[in-house]
């Protein structure tokens, strides 16, 4: 096995540009890149020079570690005040009898139905229906936690939140608090898509916007939660959005230090008013990953949701800074099912993530929700 702490000799290859030294330098130092380099790796390095270099902080990191939970997904509804063109999933209120609408005991059951499984999470999160408010889901989270209190709930975007809390006329730190009291433990990361304004107004104007998005992570990690982030990429944006985006999570990072994950999420393309846009490449999707890995360098972990990659494209981001693969998830999600993801059926056993992982020569970890190990295969 290669020397992990000799950068100079895993990235000293024939022909690598000068222009790319300085930042191999700052990464064998532990040193920051600042944005212009991080634009630079972008438009400029070829894979094989990114996926070293981030396959070096993950190696340096976690080792060939590689985590995944048991958990399993409830999505209320796909009934939505929101009109995201980028989204596949959600349908319009005016439109709800094309969607589904759970009711507290139909979620309760699904809860229910996992009691004699090991599972360590409920995800919870759907569309923005109108009339599932703070009290509606407060209930549900109480009703949950007084059945499972271990059950760790991992439940709604700040695009969800910003609603509820506006609906109910509360500030975001007393909403917070509210569902934080109910039993809520940490957010998802979803919402986020890319923060510039421009771009944001083009691909979803009248949801909350990146000030609020960042201000709702930042209420929950000052209330002891921790929250993931993501970032919606291969759409309208360019290099410089997506650094623009990692740079604004980055900063924050630095101040809150509660974000556990961050997850690139690529955009596709089926059944949206975006169907026009060619979707990436497998390469730039690595690409995304692994300069995701070298630029957030104060995120712990980075996070390749298998369902949307694909199980073969998944295993492949673990030599490009991935070190997270997510769960096993069951097959109750339909978010990226709808949109034309490569797994229309996302569920794998516990068997089938440790398998999919040890073939490409890792070790599986299973963890929980905040990154604490269970077991080791």
């Amino acid at each position: 096995m290669q020397d992990r702490n000799d950068i100079g000799r895993l990235i000293n290859i024939p022909g690598l540009d000068p222009m790319f030294k300085d930042i191999v330098s700052k990464i064998e130092a532990r040193e920051r890149i600042n944005s212009a380099e991080g634009l630079l790796l972008f438009e400029k390095a070829p894979l094989a020079v990114v996926g070293t270099m981030a396959n070096f902080i993950r190696e340096r990191k976690h080792g060939d570690k590689t985590y995944f939970n048991r958990n399993f997904h409830i999505e209320p509804t796909n009934i939505c005040v929101f009109s995201c063109k980028f989204c596949s999933y959600s349908r319009l209120y005016s439109k709800r009898e094309e969607g589904w609408e759970l009711s507290i005991d139909e979620m309760f059951e699904k809860v229910k139905s996992y009691d004699k499984e090991p599972i360590t999470e409920v995800h919870i999160v759907g569309g923005v229906h109108p009339k599932m408010d703070i009290s509606f889901f407060a209930e549900l989270l109480k009703k949950i936690k007084a059945h499972r209190p271990t059950l760790h709930i991992k439940g709604f975007t700040a695009v969800e939140l910003d609603y509820m809390f506006r609906k109910a006329k509360v500030s975001r730190e007393d909403g917070m608090k509210l569902l934080h009291d109910a039993g809520l433990d940490s957010l998802p990361g979803g919402g986020a898509e890319i923060f510039d304004t421009d771009i944001r107004n083009k691909i979803s104007a009248d949801k909350v916007d990146a000030e609020g998005w960042l201000n709702i992570h930042a209420i929950a990690h000052q209330l002891g939660m921790h929250s993931n982030a993501t970032m919606l990429y291969g759409h309208i944006e360019n290099y410089a959005h997506r650094i623009d985006h990692m740079d604004r999570l980055r900063e924050m990072q630095d101040n809150t230090k509660g974000f556990n994950t961050f997850i690139p999420l690529k955009f596709r393309n089926h059944d949206n008013e975006m169907s026009n846009v060619a979707e990436t490449t497998a390469i730039e999707d690595m690409k995304v990953y692994a300069i995701s890995r070298i630029y957030l360098d104060n995120f712990p972990h980075i996070k390749a949701y298998w369902p949307m990659l694909g199980r073969e494209q998944a295993q492949l981001s673990l030599s490009f800074g991935v070190n997270d693969i997510d769960g096993t998830i069951d097959d109750s999600t339909k978010i990226y099912s709808m949109a034309g993801s490569e797994e229309q059926n996302p569920s794998l056993t516990t068997e089938e993530l440790v398998s999919l992982i040890k073939q490409v020569g890792r070790k599986p970890v299973e963890r929980d929700t905040l990154y604490n190990a269970i077991a080791e295969f």
